[in-house]
């Protein structure tokens, strides 16, 4: 049986350590964590400890479908502090995943455009 939420949740605590891959903010007292799709499960995301991250509840709720590197960019823009090596391993690793397990369709060409938009916006930051 593949793991449910709560496990895949604290797999992605020990995985990524306890801040919010979005705004930074460390989990404690009132700021807990939430599994966060990377690609939406509407656009395809598999619920794969691969597809998934930690965020705060309120850029879980705020993020809702919109893309991750677009996202990224809205949280920078807010003076927040995302955590872009981070997604980028994420969106690596969940590629890599799926070439290994096969299926998601509907979610690999919406990887491969994040994953593409993400490296551009590396090298125009150089």
């Amino acid at each position: 049986m593949p793991p449910d939420r709560a496990a895949r949740l604290q797999a992605a605590l020990e995985r990524d350590g306890p801040t919010c891959i979005w705004c930074g903010r460390e989990f404690a007292g009132l700021v807990l964590p939430t599994t966060e799709h990377v690609v939406p499960r509407v656009k395809g995301g598999p619920s794969w400890l691969a597809n998934e991250v930690a965020a705060c509840r309120r850029c879980n709720a705020a993020r809702g479908h919109t893309a991750p590197v677009e996202w990224l960019e809205e949280c920078r823009g807010r003076g927040w502090q995302p955590d872009e090596p981070r997604l980028a391993r994420v969106l690596g690793d969940l590629a890599r995943a799926i070439e290994a397990r096969g299926g998601q369709r509907r979610a690999r060409p919406y990887l491969d455009a994040q994953v593409r938009r993400l490296r551009r916006r590396g090298r125009a930051a150089s």
